[in-house]
């Protein structure tokens, strides 16, 4: 049985967390696409941990844990990731394998992300300049390393070759750039990659639900950030969605069970691309602020507005979602009103779907007004001490996605939680 886990808007909707929170139920998490560009924030303790290549099951000593073949490696965050886990008291040698097929990101994908980015001038995508993109482009185009190569006695050859490929593009863009100290630490980095446990990543996932394990497959960033179903062209290189869970770990679809998605009770964006209920107010100014809203990998300010339903709705049938989970409530405490976007007005007609492209029509928000709790619910732990306010607004998004909720999130860390 393997149970999904998503998020349904433009990432950071506290998928770690809630991992994090689920993780003891399952003996498998494996995540199955993205790369650094990704921060899953764990507080535990209040102590903050964030994971950017790593599966969040990680913090259990009972979890085998998988970085599937869908996912793009940078082995310089990956050995700094370990070394930070390994200060916090986690062994990650114990219980992570990685997929041999999973590819590399190497310095010279960094050094394109940064030249084809610097390019587009005002028409910046709003890339995290990871080498993300740069990297699937090979993976597709077939010219990428995949970590099984660094067993490979022709390795260097390999990597020279692709490397010389990257500088003949680079000098294309009129870019300065030297990975002199970067390559360096680089290829530390994949010497110490090559004291981890690699393996078939397609056989080994098949073997563990052969064996009745049960399997928590993790996604990364989120659903609107789809190549093929996002905001397109503002959009991440991976598909972030449900059907990226079989391609990315090698599972069938008839193996996939349960579809948790995540959102939070509002909406953020980070990076360019469009985004009808942004708050270019105080109002979002206050969201960011009290929800700390910046981002874990890159540090950015996030672009902040109220819950859209449309998108949301959307997301809920590209992934077969079969129960929410909602994050951040306790960010909306002070609130005497908040606004649902139930519908957009797409050049003055009203409709529940979303456009081809948003960047070429006006879309604007047509909003519900609900009422707020003005109280502090980050202490709730039972769903019948919550404000009826906030009770009301949980399921009115229950009611217009057709979707049951199952977890409401009242702050960060790992116990503030409330069953639905």
């Amino acid at each position: 049985m393997v149970d999904v886990l998503l998020g349904l808007q433009w990432g950071d909707e506290g998928k770690g967390k809630i991992v994090d929170y689920l993780a003891p139920k399952y003996d498998v998490v494996a995540r199955f696409q993205g790369g650094p560009n990704a921060g899953h924030t764990l507080i535990v303790d209040g102590k903050k941990i964030v994971l950017h290549t790593i599966p969040s099951g990680v913090l259990h000593g009972h979890i085998q844990n998988l970085i599937g073949n869908g996912v793009v490696l940078d082995p310089i965050t990956f050995r700094m990731e370990c070394e930070r886990l390994k200060e916090s008291g986690v062994d990650v040698k114990k219980n992570l394998s990685i997929s041999r097929k999973a590819h590399l990101i190497l310095p010279t994908h960094r050094v394109l992300d940064a030249a084809s980015e610097a390019s587009k001038g005002a028409g910046k995508i709003g890339s995290t300049l990871k080498g993300i993109g740069p990297t699937y482009m090979d993976k597709t185009g077939r010219n990428g390393l995949r970590i099984g190569d660094v067993l490979l006695p022709e390795f260097m050859h390999r990597y020279e070759a692709l490397k010389q490929k990257h500088i003949h593009l680079v000098k294309q863009y009129d870019y300065e750039f030297d990975i002199t100290v970067q390559e360096k630490e680089w290829m530390e980095a994949v010497e110490y990659l090559r004291g981890f446990t690699m393996v078939d990543g397609e056989y080994w996932m098949n073997e563990q639900i052969k064996a009745g394990k049960k399997i928590l497959a993790e996604g990364a960033q989120g659903s609107m950030l789809d190549i093929d179903f996002g905001t397109y062209p503002f959009v991440t290189s991976s598909n972030t969605i449900t059907a990226s869970a079989c391609t990315g770990l090698g599972i069938a679809p008839h193996h996939i069970k349960n579809v948790i998605g995540i959102s939070k009770l509002y909406c953020t964006r980070v990076g360019s691309g469009p985004f009808p209920t942004e708050l270019l107010d105080e109002v979002g100014e206050n969201i960011r602020q009290v929800g700390r809203e910046f981002g874990s990998t890159t540090g950015r300010p996030r672009r902040c507005g109220w819950i859209d339903l449309v998108a949301l709705r959307y997301a809920i049938i590209l992934n077969g979602v079969t129960e929410l989970v909602i994050t951040k409530a306790d960010v909306l405490n002070d609130f005497v009103t908040i606004n649902v976007c139930s519908q957009y007005d797409v050049d003055g007609d009203l409709t529940n779907q979303i456009p081809f492209d948003m960047t070429q029509v006006s879309v604007k928000p047509h909003y519900t007004v609900l009422s707020g709790w003005k109280s502090d619910v980050s202490t709730i732990r039972d769903k019948n001490l919550l404000p009826a306010p906030l009770c009301s607004l949980i399921d009115h998004i229950s009611e217009q996605t057709n979707v049951k909720v199952s977890i409401v999130s009242t702050g960060p860390d790992r116990n503030q939680l409330v069953s639905w």
